[in-house]
């Protein structure tokens, strides 16, 4: 009985632990005291009922309003979408008497292990995450319950953005910058005019603008609407962001993904965009933005492009159009979905001309590309 307790116990407490990191992740606030409180209403209630363990752990999980979707999409990831009664892992916890709670469940997804020889439950390594696997698995594989929750991390990966320099400067309490004279002088009224007191000034930084063009043409339909929500995201979360999307044309999408309601942005721009999941004219889309967008893209943008290279236009028009967004931009990012491929190489008519004026070339068909992407970004 002591062994069976053991595993099952172990089981509930990496659970638990999973469940309040993919809250953290998502940004609840979660710790320690909420997290002890969750055993506590684990003990108060009946362990068998797969609802009643979830009602319990998201009155004393969720702090706010906006919580609670982020814990039903955590919940789900953890413990799945639902099982028959007698399959949820806390199920043996009821037939157990116990003096204090027990720990915790098996495998994300999984129902639990059969019983040995002995009679006894077989031990369970702890459960893996399903944000982990969603990180490095391929957007067009993606299930309608993973897009939901890549959305919220898609959503922490669009804040992050690249800085730059500012002529305006903040106060800094760190010596060695600019002394700030004024404050000097001000504060000096209150010693008899004598400037004991030291100020300085640092330079700040201000967000650089960031201009993201996302190919919408056939090949790229199973990952157009992950990158689309990445757009979104960055146009809601950021300032000076503008959006593009192309495949036989260029169409600004900056005001249709406005606003907070993911569903209804990417409606809009689906009304904007005339062709989607057409044929692809990459040249002729750059030039429209070199000459139509130049005073919204400006200098010192970074240019983040994301297409898989396939293209039905001149190549030597590619190769001009990316030369000359390449001068007038600070750094210009490709992402390319076959690139993920280990035996990739950019063979194609438009990624032999994107190449030598490309600074970085990613693979865009994963977060973990996106948060690499947003890496690259953090240091420019």
């Amino acid at each position: 009985m002591s062994e069976q307790l053991a595993s099952l116990g172990d089981g509930v407490v990496s659970g638990l632990a999973e469940l309040a990191a993919m809250l953290r992740a998502q940004g609840s606030r979660v710790g320690l005291g909420e997290l002890l409180t969750a055993h506590e209403a684990l003990e108060a209630v009946d362990c068998t009922s797969r609802e009643d363990a979830r009602l319990a752990l998201r009155a004393v999980l969720c702090s706010d309003r906006t919580d609670l979707a982020k814990f039903d999409l955590a919940f789900m990831a953890v413990y799945g979408s639902g099982r028959p009664i007698g399959q949820s892992p806390f199920d043996e916890l009821g037939g157990i008497e116990r003096e204090a709670l027990p720990h915790a469940g098996f495998a994300t997804g999984g129902p639990p292990p059969p019983p040995s020889e002995g009679g006894e439950l077989s031990p369970v390594p702890a459960a893996w995450s399903d944000v982990e696997l969603l990180r490095h698995k391929d957007f067009a594989t993606y299930t309608d319950a993973e897009m939901a929750l890549a959305r919220l991390l898609i959503a922490q990966l669009a804040r992050r953005g690249p800085t730059r320099l500012s002529r305006r400067t903040r106060p800094s309490r760190r010596r060695g910058h600019t002394p700030d004279l004024r404050r000097v002088v001000r504060a000096s009224l209150r010693t008899a005019g004598e400037p004991i007191d030291r100020y300085w000034r640092a330079p700040s930084r201000r967000p650089r603008p960031v201009v993201l063009v996302c190919d919408v043409s056939g090949s790229m339909t199973p990952y157009a609407r992950m990158l689309l929500q990445y757009m979104h995201a960055s146009v809601a979360a950021r300032r000076r962001v503008e959006a593009f999307a192309f495949g036989t044309r260029l169409t600004r999408v900056t005001h249709e993904l406005g606003g907070r309601d993911h569903d209804r942005a990417l409606a809009r721009a689906a009304e904007a965009v005339t062709d989607f999941s057409g044929g692809t004219r990459i040249g002729d889309a750059l030039a429209t933005l070199n000459r139509d967008h130049g005073r919204r893209v400006g200098r010192g943008s970074v240019v983040v492009i994301l297409s898989d290279g396939w293209d039905r236009g001149d190549p030597d028009q590619l190769e001009a159009e990316m030369a000359r967004l390449r001068r007038s931009a600070h750094r210009l990012v490709w992402l390319n979905p076959l690139a993920a491929h280990p035996e990739f190489a950019p063979l194609t008519r438009g990624m032999r001309a994107a190449i030598p004026h490309t600074d970085e070339l990613l693979a865009g068909n994963s977060l973990a590309s996106l948060e690499q992407l947003a890496v690259i970004l953090e240091e420019m």
